[in-house]
């Protein structure tokens, strides 16, 4: 899908489809004003009779005449003036993607980024227009037999701006805004293959061709020799479950000097969870192909900001594997050594995804980085805490915690600030060992994050927890590709501020 801005005043070429924002009360925005007058007031008629009441997200479709500014006008609900926000904003965007995707249209005019919006300047209007409406176009990968129905695709979006000033600021929204709808679209595929497709291997293949693609990122895929050879322990306990082979995923982005520190962003892999030992519950266990998530959204992070080629140096680590109960599987009780040295008590073979990432964080001190974030579908309990709207966030700098908070805000990528520190740890004691893998019910989301702490000792380290945010389920079960957005925008304004 191509993104373009335009100045209003050169807007008069016939598009498929023209969209405009009406309010509620018969208020009628800057745009559908202009449009009214040269369709000698049909908008406001329809208003006036009540065949459109521009509730927040209703839309209506109408045909034009032949001479018109397009051969289509959609009507998109923003309800009341003195509510309209980035809530209300997004949500009428949406309305447009979904109900032009019901029609022939290949290109749009939309008009809805003129309106102001608190708290989001042009650039933002205009990007949020094309991370949607590239999402919204987004296919779950296909693997059904029946014959499919020919795809009518928007093909060209225009966006509408009031002066040159705009065009250029809306011009570079467009661009971050499909940049991140492409890293959403990587992370998602990955995600929502099954899982005897998205393995451990598959997963490290799909990095060495985003190197193919884009000769900014190195790639290298560390086997299970190699990971032996680096000690981890902990990594390789919950891998020797399975048949499928681990794989260490290392891609390095370099966009400025190379003496500038990189930010690692490390990824939870686990291509299927089934709890290994400890097994799950049957129900829903097919959602665990989703444990990779936190691997896929670094790996859909590094694609976007290849495309929008940042001046920013970054290291993402994905730490892939399958955890599945065998004879050879890793058993409660059983004490590993990690890469850093320090020995972990096993209790519970379900909290796996701890594990390969206190060993993929000791690894990323190789990089001597200027932060380390790591993305993990990690604890039912953050879900029990902060429901599937919001991500955790936990960490040892509070400036780092502010930057990634910030940038969910920007982002509509929200992530709530949970605490780690000594008391939590003091959960993890073990008779046998340096640390439990588990430290009990409660507070178990920052039991999870504190044991990573312990691994992140002087380093600038923040964790997010996604458990809640990576997919939904349902009958529209998917991957979200969460949290691209939030990391693309964190690593955008590092940029800025450097």
């Amino acid at each position: 899908m191509e993104f373009m801005a335009i100045v209003d005043a050169k807007a008069r070429t016939p598009a498929g489809c023209a969209v405009v924002g009406i309010y509620e009360s018969e208020e009628l925005s800057t745009a559908a004003r202009q449009i009214d007058k040269q369709l000698a007031g049909l908008i406001a008629g329809l208003l006036g009779s009540g065949d459109f009441t521009a509730k927040l997200g209703d839309t209506l479709m109408l045909p034009l005449a032949d001479g018109s500014t397009a051969s289509r006008l959609l009507l998109v609900g923003l309800g009341p003036r003195a509510t309209f926000g980035r809530r209300q904003y997004r949500k009428a965007l949406q309305a447009s993607a979904q109900a032009l995707a019901k029609t022939g249209a290949g290109d749009a005019m939309i008009y809805l980024a003129l309106e102001p919006v608190p708290e989001l300047d042009v650039q933002y209007r205009a990007r949020m227009v094309s991370e949607i409406f590239t999402s919204h176009a987004y296919k779950i990968p296909d693997l059904k037999t029946s014959p499919k129905p020919k795809a009518r695709r928007l093909s060209t979006v225009h966006v509408a701006t009031a002066d040159a000033r705009g065009e250029k600021a809306a011009a570079e929204g467009l661009r971050v805004g499909a940049a991140i709808g492409s890293g959403l679209a990587f992370a998602r595929d990955l995600a929502n293959l099954p899982p005897n497709v998205c393995t451990p291997t598959y997963m490290g293949n799909r990095a060495l061709q985003l190197a193919k693609e884009f000769p900014s990122i190195k790639t290298k895929v560390l086997d299970a020799g190699a990971i032996k050879a680096l000690k981890m322990g902990a990594f390789l306990a919950v891998a020797q479950g399975s048949e499928e082979p681990p794989r260490l995923i290392v891609c390095e982005y370099r966009g400025t000097r190379k003496a500038v520190a990189p930010i690692c962003l490390i990824g939870k892999g686990i291509t299927f969870d089934s709890g290994g030992i400890s097994l799950k519950d049957p129900p829903a266990m097919d959602e665990m192909k989703f444990d990779m998530s936190g691997g896929a959204a670094v790996l859909g992070t590094l694609r976007a900001i290849a495309e929008l080629k940042l001046p920013v140096n970054v290291v993402a680590i994905v730490a892939a594997c399958e955890n599945l109960p065998s004879g050879t599987a890793v058993k409660p009780a059983d004490i590993v050594t990690t890469m850093s040295g320090q020995t972990v008590e096993i209790l519970n073979t379900d909290a796996e995804g701890r594990l390969v990432l206190c060993d993929a964080i000791t690894y990323s001190r190789r990089y001597k980085p200027a932060a380390v974030i790591d993305v993990a579908t990690l604890t039912g309990a953050c879900i029990v805490a902060l429901g599937n709207h919001i991500s955790g966030l936990m960490s040892n700098t509070p400036t780092l915690a502010q930057e990634l908070e910030s940038a969910g805000l920007r982002a509509d990528d929200r992530a709530w600030r949970l605490p780690v520190g000594e008391e939590y740890v003091d959960q993890l004691k073990s008779n046998f060992a340096d640390l439990a893998n588990v430290g009990g019910r409660e507070g178990g989301a920052c039991t999870a994050g504190s044991f990573l702490g312990k691994f992140a000792k002087d380093l600038a380290w923040a964790h997010l927890d996604v458990a809640g945010t990576a997919w939904v389920s349902g009958a529209q079960k998917s991957g979200t590709g969460r949290p691209v957005p939030l990391l693309v925008d964190f690593l955008i304004h590092r940029t800025k501020a450097a």
